[in-house]
């Protein structure tokens, strides 16, 4: 049985030996882990299963609470490499369905994110004098509730906003437990919402939106046959093969998760705010 997983972490440990193509570098801060893989050929690509382009894997203990500083200067690093130069305004999306706590992240992301463009140039530069880039928040929702796919909203929004980038945020699934809730991957190359729960919705991507596309997950699920797949050597229950796991504080986990990314996102889109009056304006 294959292993069922959206981390290119996870894919590679499939792999015994280095895979050409794949550049691989590795750093630690304080006690966050950070992998960055760069896919230059099709070769690797098609190895890794993975287009070609840029991922982080950024991991960090349990006990790290949200207020922690690490994991948010990791993801800061890693959008600065990923995103576009120079860019000055950006669409940030919220995938999933906040009604369903393990996919929820993109939404509760989305809510703690700064928007600041419907704010007038000219009232900007009275309150704030330093520069502030203008962000626009979208969460399409999900098929099954708005009967319109994710990817047709967010393309719309792109035409008629023109950002310069998309940064979309959704929960993933890993085949490691360890890894849940505890893993943040960043990507140049878009998502495809649901792949890892056999779900897989239209692509997020720059082919899609005809923009440059940021990913960032969480993985909050593993697939229940993946899990017993590496435990035993037993064939899979038919019973099990359609279900997923979760951890037992999901609602915290989830919650913790957003906190970090939208933390990030904020600092990152808006290097001219400090932390302090980011919170007050969210």
């Amino acid at each position: 049985m294959i292993a069922r997983t959206d981390l290119i972490a996870e894919e590679q440990e499939r792999h015994a030996e280095a895979v050409d193509g794949a550049a691989v570098h590795k750093a630690q801060y304080g006690d966050v882990f950070c992998e960055r893989v760069k896919i230059t050929t099709q070769g690797a690509a098609a190895i890794l299963k993975r287009p070609i382009g840029t991922y982080y894997t950024i991991q960090f203990p349990t006990e790290i609470l949200p207020s922690g500083k690490e994991p948010t200067e990791a993801i800061v690093r890693a959008l600065t490499e990923l995103m576009p130069e120079s860019f000055k305004n950006v669409l940030i999306v919220g995938l999933g369905n906040r009604s369903i706590t393990p996919d929820a992240v993109g939404p509760l992301v989305a809510d703690r994110i700064l928007a600041t463009r419907h704010i007038d140039a000219v009232l900007i530069k009275k309150l704030y004098p330093m520069k502030l880039r203008s962000v626009a928040v979208l969460t399409p929702g999900v098929l099954g509730k708005t009967g319109i796919e994710a990817v047709e909203t967010v393309r719309g929004t792109v035409a008629r906003i023109r950002p310069d980038a998309v940064i979309v945020i959704d929960a993933l699934a890993a085949r490691h437990p360890e890894r849940l809730c505890r893993t943040i991957q960043l990507c140049d190359t878009g998502i495809c919402p649901g792949s890892g729960v056999q779900n897989a919705r239209k692509e997020f991507s720059r082919s899609t939106l005809g923009v440059p596309v940021v990913a960032i997950g969480v993985p909050t699920v593993v697939d229940v046959a993946t899990l017993v797949s590496d435990l035993t050597e037993n064939p899979v229950p038919e019973a099990l093969r359609n279900m997923m796991i979760t951890p037992q504080n999901i609602d915290a986990a989830v919650l913790r998760s957003a906190e970090i990314i939208a933390r990030a996102l904020n600092l990152f889109l808006q290097p001219d705010l400090d932390e302090k009056t980011l919170l007050q304006l969210v």
